[in-house]
């Protein structure tokens, strides 16, 4: 089978390798011509644009940094439904406003396309080795069909509800993930301020009710001083906006979330907005002047 990938940053690439070495016949585009050639090197092909990508595709995923990249890839000029056939599936694994897979779900449906949002939580680490969570909303039955293709590039890929419903339990996962890294950055900066090292309390506390994946994944890079991008700080902006967004439209207070994201905004204008989102750790670095690390 064929599937056309488009989106080929640092989730998208490692997504697409997968599929490739499950046996899938790959067609990949981007608009950085270097992420397309390193994805030629490892043996897809390339289409001059979605829509040629749509041509020659049943099946087209997108991975996308926002809700404006997708709509133009997929409702634009020389987008994925001026090329998609009646039948065609759209799998949008891009982290967007629930409302603008729903407007892109209504798009879709009009030409006869089916389509799901179907966001990942998981970051490069989990993009390479295919143990992604996938959180999928749209029609049931487009879901059961491509299951098998989403597996490929995930542990798990759970059906949340109708269209929206993936991006919007994205949402939830950001504002927990966002939260949790704030919540150990503050911890830490309290033991290290308090003369115990950070490595010690790490190692005290893991394996008890404060022990998460994130805590495993983050205090590591905290401690190293790391901030080497798997998900980036801006990108992290991007969600929490969807959220407290999607929160004004629903009537959701979300006022730990909007703490969280004046944080993220200081180290965006600090030049930190490349860094991976483990740099809130930075935020409470630069307001004590005191670095956590082992």
């Amino acid at each position: 089978m064929k599937v056309g990938f488009i989106g080929l940053g640092i989730m998208g690439n490692p997504m697409a390798k997968n599929l490739l070495s499950a046996g899938y016949e790959v067609v990949v585009y981007d608009v950085i011509k270097e992420n397309v050639d390193k994805l030629l090197e490892a043996g897809t092909k390339a289409g001059v644009s979605s829509k040629a990508v749509a041509e020659e595709c049943k099946i087209i995923i997108t991975m996308l940094p926002n809700s404006p990249h997708v709509k133009t890839v997929i409702m634009g000029e020389e987008g994925v439904l001026e090329g998609a056939k009646e039948g065609t599936i759209i799998i949008d694994m891009s982290s967007i406003a629930p409302l603008a897979s729903q407007e892109l779900y209504k798009a879709c449906t009009e030409k006869g396309v089916k389509m799901i949002d179907a966001p990942v939580s998981g970051g490069e680490p989990k993009a390479i080795d295919g143990t992604l969570s996938i959180m999928v909303g749209g029609d049931k039955e487009v879901f059961d069909e491509v299951y098998d293709i989403l597996m490929v590039m995930g542990a798990s890929a759970v059906y949340c509800g109708e269209s929206g419903a993936g991006n919007t339990t994205k949402l939830a996962n950001q504002v927990i993930v966002a939260l949790n890294i704030a919540a150990v950055s503050e911890a830490f900066m309290l033991s290290t301020k308090a003369g115990v090292d950070p490595i010690k309390v790490f190692d005290a506390i893991k394996g008890g009710l404060a022990g998460s994946t994130v805590m495993n994944a983050k205090v590591p890079m905290i401690t190293e001083g790391n901030f080497k991008p798997g998900f980036k700080i801006d990108l992290h902006i991007k969600d929490l906006n969807n959220a407290l967004e999607t929160g004004h439209e629903v009537g959701a207070h979300l006022p730990l979330t909007a703490s969280v994201m004046e944080m993220l905004q200081v180290l965006h204008a600090d030049g930190y907005g490349q860094n991976d989102h483990s740099g809130i750790a930075q935020y409470y670095e630069k307001i004590t002047g005191t670095t956590i690390r082992k």
